[in-house]
């Protein structure tokens, strides 16, 4: 399943030029994640509360053209791999309009639990739903 998100790129993600920052990429491929997780079932509050935690052990970003200022984009974001302690992200930041590629990011997260020790295995709260995303 590919999960599409769309953000304007404000004044708070660039330079003085007028050209995104790096470090909004990052910002922008996280909130897709959020919302991918959403809609795929995964309340990371309820997950927090049931011991299970998701950071990011491994980010890998492409820069390939530059947003700008005012430029609406989209964040395509799908699961591209599972193993049983991580899930891997493909995330593809691009225009909405010409569908000119800006970024290609690769993200691993790993299940830990809120002493931050990892699980060796996914745990269903995380597991099912993302499978689930996988198949479809």
């Amino acid at each position: 399943m590919k999960h599409i998100f769309e953000q304007t790129v404000y004044y708070r993600d660039t330079d003085a030029y007028g050209v995104a920052w790096h470090g909004s990429y990052v910002s922008w491929m996280e909130q897709a994640r959020v919302e991918f997780c959403r809609d795929i079932g995964i309340d990371l509050v309820e997950m927090k509360e049931n011991d299970v935690a998701i950071p990011v052990t491994n980010l890998n970003v492409r820069f390939k053209s530059s947003a700008m200022l005012d430029e609406r984009i989209v964040v395509e974001t799908e699961i591209t791999k599972m193993s049983p302690i991580l899930v891997q992200f493909t995330q593809v930041i691009k225009n909405k309009e010409t569908d000119k590629v800006h970024t290609i990011g690769i993200v691993e997260v790993v299940a830990v639990n809120n002493s931050g020790k990892i699980y060796r295995r996914i745990p269903d709260i995380l597991r099912i739903p993302c499978e689930n995303s996988m198949s479809e």
